[in-house]
């Protein structure tokens, strides 16, 4: 079935996943839904509203008959710098309530997982729009994802990485999004669309510079080296594991097994 519509969200961490649809080669081809909160785009591909969706990963066990596009994804190895728990203090351990962005679903899931396994205890979960000042009124620490995290004033407060969390104690790499489909084939080929849109850095950079006040180089080095747009083995493993602690501490209730569509670029 030939792909019509298209939602991911607004991040500039995909905007390399959608220049193309955007500005590029499949400008016009397909209708696209940009929304802030990745959550939402998960919704919209459970209600079969699109074709496709950049979904947090943690949603293809949740939704029914979803199907991963291979050899494309948002994540990182080592540090991704936009997923994040931000403290007053630099004891995460002796956090007792913990403020979850309500945006995320992939991130809560993580966090819930670092608490419980790696650190072996649970706080109170209070979940909140992403406003940090609001979200540490009443809680220790908050779960930031996004560009809003990008820009945490780092002289005020402690920020805790999740990936390097993450790496710490399982020394593997961590995927947080995917494009996903219902249908069995999808005609796009998402890797060479993630390859033109990485050839436009510098134009992507110049779209959220007024919004996200970093360094160009700074953007750059988020876009291009902390983010990481092609999974290789590290990263793969990961996935697997977070879907099997995630079940482990019922967090999903089916640990269903990886299912990929068939691709324009793996045929």
């Amino acid at each position: 079935m030939r792909t019509k519509r298209l939602s991911a969200s607004s991040y500039s961490n995909t905007a390399p996943l959608i220049w193309s649809f955007l500005y590029g080669q499949n400008r016009g081809k397909y209708e696209i839904i940009l929304d802030t909160a990745p959550a939402r785009s998960a919704q919209l591909l459970s209600e079969n509203r699109v074709d496709v969706a950049l979904v947090p990963v943690i949603a293809f066990q949740q939704i029914e008959g979803a199907k991963l596009i291979p050899q494309v994804c948002v994540g990182s190895k080592e540090k991704v710098r936009s997923v994040c728990l931000v403290a007053k203090d630099s004891n995460l351990r002796s956090a007792k309530k913990v403020a979850l962005d309500i945006s995320s679903k992939t991130s809560i899931v993580l966090t819930k997982i670092i608490f419980r396994e790696f650190f072996g205890f649970e706080p109170h979960w209070e979940i909140s729009e992403p406003k940090l000042d609001k979200m540490l009124q009443n809680s220790d620490c908050a779960l930031i994802i996004g560009d809003p995290a990008l820009t945490i004033d780092e002289t005020k407060f402690v920020k805790f990485d999740l990936v390097q969390i993450w790496r710490k104690f399982t020394g593997l790499g961590f995927i947080f999004a995917m494009w996903m489909t219902k249908h069995e084939t999808c005609e796009i080929d998402f890797v060479a669309v993630c390859n033109e849109g990485l050839a436009h850095l510098d134009e992507i950079i110049s779209n959220y510079i007024a919004e996200i006040p970093l360094p160009p180089e700074d953007f750059r080095n988020y876009l291009s080296k902390n983010i990481i747009y092609f999974p290789d083995h590290s990263m793969q493993e990961g996935l697997k594991l977070y879907f099997e602690l995630a079940k482990k501490n019922s967090l999903i209730e089916n640990n269903k097994p990886l299912e990929f569509c068939s691709s324009a670029h793996s045929s």
